[in-house]
């Protein structure tokens, strides 16, 4: 995977994008800092999208039935390898690394039907 450091000129354009070609994937969205250390937010849920507001200086994690808001962000990376985006991690104003992980949601066999 190559690890990469987005300008924040481009932050907007890019989740923007990158929200659209994840559409379908599950999200889990670890919180890491010292005073803390590193817990999950959210685990594996359906993934709605990512946008940045550069207005207000806000960064959010749409998931189904969770808004993880990320207020002034300093620093994004992605990890993107042969299959796309692996990992987006969010360095917020305090710190606290905010690191969201992406997969495909397990494909489970059709349920038998009784018969």
């Amino acid at each position: 995977m190559t690890t990469r450091r987005l300008d924040k000129a481009e932050w907007r354009v890019f989740l923007d994008r990158m929200s659209k070609g994840l559409a379908g994937k599950r999200a889990e969205i670890e919180v890491a800092s010292l005073g803390q250390g590193a817990q999950i937010a959210a685990e594996w849920l359906p993934l709605l999208g990512v946008a940045y507001d550069p207005k207000d200086d806000l960064l959010e994690v749409a998931l189904d039935g969770f808004d993880h808001l990320i207020h002034h962000p300093r620093e994004v990376y992605v990890d993107e390898g042969g299959a796309g985006l692996a990992t987006l991690e969010i360095v917020d104003g305090d710190g606290a690394r905010q690191i969201v992980k992406f997969r495909d949601p397990l494909m489970l066999p059709p349920a038998a039907t009784a018969g």
